[in-house]
């Protein structure tokens, strides 16, 4: 009789159990707008995987590295008044020399520089003249320092000394940074697949100006005293 009572039973339907487990036999159905939610994840996982961050990633790098390369400059800048105004008080008749330091100091300070810089090639090459000019002012400047054995002992010469070849040390190691992070930046905008990247996504992409190499570059200017 038990076995004539189940044949009897209506059939499972919305909201029935089964005979088995016991559990709800609910339609096997995926919502459209989860569908969309897990095509959107593997679309963005597949151009993340593409490299379709990388002219972004790089070009934010390179942009650092060029602040790094203004905060040295400008270290130095700011320890030319104390350096000058210290030789003054032992070489006044080294005026010529003085005088030229300041001019190109007050040159280099002259050049606006930001972001945009390194994507415009005239402004760069002003940037890159006025510090060469300040550079070769400065050594001219310490040159003269050896007539002068008072002023090499000078304490306050002395630490100036010492901050200004730990910022030369700096310029060159910021320099090197600058050049090596920019080259990464202009190979992905001039090589495929970055450079259908960059054309699609990021049109305002532009390859960046660096250093010329010139001789010594590679090292930091030497400070004798």
């Amino acid at each position: 009789m038990l076995w004539c009572r189940l044949r009897r039973a209506p059939k499972a339907g919305h909201g029935d159990f089964d005979l088995k487990g016991q559990t709800p036999m609910m339609p096997q159905i995926v919502p459209a707008r989860i569908r969309a939610a897990l095509l959107g994840m593997a679309l963005a996982f597949g151009l993340s995987a593409c490299g379709i961050n990388n002219v972004p990633t790089l070009q934010e790098q390179a942009k650092s590295a060029w602040s790094e390369v203004q905060n040295q400059y400008q270290r130095r800048a700011d320890l030319i008044p104390n350096l000058v105004e210290t030789v003054k008080g032992y070489a006044q008749q080294e005026r010529e020399v003085l005088t030229q330091v300041t001019e190109a100091r007050a040159k280099a300070s002259q050049i606006k520089v930001d972001a945009s810089t390194v994507t415009d090639p005239e402004k760069f090459r002003q940037f890159q003249e006025a510090q060469g000019q300040l550079s070769g002012a400065l050594g001219r400047l310490l040159a003269t320092v050896e007539r002068y054995p008072d002023l090499k002992s000078n304490s306050n010469f002395l630490a100036l000394q010492s901050q200004l070849e730990g910022t030369e040390n700096r310029i060159a190691v910021a320099r090197r940074d600058y050049i090596e992070t920019v080259r990464a930046y202009n190979t992905e905008i001039r090589t495929i697949p970055g450079r259908w990247i960059a054309a699609f996504m990021y049109p305002d992409a532009k390859p960046m100006e660096t250093f010329s190499a010139t001789a010594g570059s590679d090292r930091p200017p030497e400070v004798k005293f």
